[in-house]
């Protein structure tokens, strides 16, 4: 192992920060608009289909991934496939994966980053609302959060604030850092959820006899079979990519800080529970019943507007909505958090691992991108006076949803495909519980990658269909303001890619040179 890599300072801070790395938005604001847009129980059965047959194999390929790249040094995520892939391709041919992997996750974490840090920032200031009862005198929720979005004041203030705490808290480093945070913002969410949790349970039925809490977990754990889809099937699955945090090389930079022997297969189990318990229990048990209650089954349907315009709707009519209005946004905001400084402590260690450049001017370094590739989400809806955010809806179709599947194929193929036995030794080295041989077989070398593909395969269709291919996308064909938002999405994206692509190929030749150059392995940890 590296002698000069950092580790996490306990077994509790490492479990932690890698559950706050998983536990994010998606678990408390895309979670229960999902459930409600595909029918409840009827997307319950595929998501916890895919929950078993990706997410948890795919948990503990990225945290091989991430230990196995460690002992050499390494925190990103391109030089890490490269070690795996090498072992059964030419090191040229996993040169050439790791450069793509590495492309990958460095246009997530520099991407998704930078729309969600604005999320972050509609939550902070959503809960310092609450608080002063901002929204509370709003006639239409809806009308609210788009001039919310519409004001320079909130957008920009909010924004940067939380993206001067994540530098902060990166800053700091490891153990005084990301895992401090994670040892405060983590118990708080769960207790902040549980308090909401009682809460809703005592709602009672204020608008219809039929509408009431008990009536909105029996949507969520009644499979209606009949409304199984396709299209909800693959939502599921999607979910289970992002709520996991799997695909985006977070996982695998966290773990990268382990040391040689720590117990990988118990922590990643804990990891995915603690997610699913934040995601399941916590996030379908506070925000479905809430909106059930007031709205029935239609305020289930409101989309991405659920946290934003129909809950601060219920929050000013309900008693206490205040406080407990300031309760969820402070448990939205405390979720991206520990998400969102994953992401940036993704490109801290990319800087100083590649460039040498300390952690202090790194995190101020990351600041300062963020800021750059922050902007035009920020500015999108001051300037165009709309609400329909084009850029953030490009920017998220692709990277921050399909390319998550993409790059979760990769890491498949490089750890069931190429390494073979020797990513199942290497799995359960150290593990107090043992991954047994026919599991390795059968989900991580099959099951897990065709699954990957059979979604990205029917995710192309619907893309195909849903006009997302197209020069002009169909969702902005009737807005022609909008246009140059999507394509201005389009030409950062290609840039990016450029970008990661030589960045990661080089750190692969400049450590790996001589393998390529002779193919055959020379480098061991």
């Amino acid at each position: 192992m590296s002698e000069d890599r950092k580790n996490w300072g306990s077994k509790v801070g490492l479990v932690l920060a890698m559950a706050g790395n998983a536990v994010g938005l998606g678990n408390f604001w895309k979670y229960p608009y999902l459930l409600g847009k595909h029918g409840g129980g009827a997307f319950m059965v595929p998501y916890f289909a895919a929950l078993l047959i990706i997410g948890i194999p795919l948990m503990m390929v990225e945290w091989n991934l991430g230990r196995y790249g460690g002992k050499y040094g390494h925190g990103t995520l391109g030089p890490m496939i490269y070690l795996q892939a090498r072992e059964g391709i030419s090191p040229k041919a996993a040169a050439l994966m790791g450069a793509l992997a590495g492309m990958m996750a460095f246009a997530v974490t520099i991407l998704v980053n930078s729309y969600y840090n604005h999320v972050i920032g509609w939550t902070l200031g959503y809960a310092v609302l609450s608080i002063t009862g901002g929204y509370m005198n709003a006639g239409d929720t809806g009308a609210f959060f788009a001039s919310y979005i519409q004001n320079p004041g909130y957008i920009f203030i909010f924004w940067l604030l939380s993206v001067a705490f994540l530098a902060f808290a990166v800053m700091k480093g490891i153990q005084k850092g990301i895992e401090a945070w994670a040892k405060i913002m983590m118990p708080i969410i769960y207790l902040f959820g549980f308090i909401l949790i009682i809460r809703t349970l005592t709602l009672g039925a204020p608008v219809k006899p039929d509408w009431n809490p008990i009536a909105g977990l029996n949507f969520i754990w009644t499979p209606r079979w009949s409304e199984l889809s396709w299209t909800g099937a693959l939502a599921a699955a999607g979910q289970i990519f992002f709520t996991l945090s799997l695909g985006m090389g977070i996982i695998a930079n966290y773990a990268s800080y382990l040391k040689p022997d720590d117990d990988i297969i118990l922590s990643g189990i804990t990891t995915v529970s603690l997610n699913e318990f934040a995601e399941v229990i916590l996030g379908g048990t506070i925000a479905v019943p809430i909106a059930y209650t007031f709205l029935g089954t239609e305020g289930l349907k409101s989309g991405v507007g659920l946290s934003f315009i129909a809950l601060p709707n219920i929050f000013k009519s309900m008693a206490g909505g205040q406080f407990f209005g300031a309760l969820w946004f402070f448990i939205l905001f405390f979720a991206g958090f520990t998400s969102a400084i994953a992401m940036y402590n993704y490109l801290v260690a990319l800087l100083e691992e590649e460039m040498g450049i300390v952690r202090n001017k790194a995190s101020f370094v990351v600041f300062a991108l963020y800021f750059v590739v922050g902007l035009p989400v920020g500015l999108e809806p001051i300037l165009t006076k709309t609400a329909d955010l084009a850029y953030f809806t490009e920017i998220d179709n692709w990277v921050g949803t399909y390319l998550l599947v993409v790059l979760g194929l990769i890491e498949a193929i490089a750890a069931g495909w190429f390494m073979r036995g020797k990513a199942y030794d290497e799995m359960n080295k150290g593990s107090y519980w043992k991954v047994p041989s026919w599991f390795f077989k059968v989900f991580v070398q099959f099951l897990t990658p065709v699954s990957i593909i059979i979604l990205l395969i029917f995710s192309t269709k619907d893309y195909i269909n849903a006009g997302y291919f197209k020069l002009v996308p169909s969702f902005v064909e009737s807005t022609p303001i909008l246009i140059p938002w999507v394509q201005g999405a389009r030409l950062v994206i290609i840039f990016i890619f450029i970008i990661g692509f030589i960045q990661a190929y080089s750190t692969i030749k400049r450590k790996y040179g001589q393998e390529l150059a002779t193919g055959k392995i020379v480098v061991r940890a």
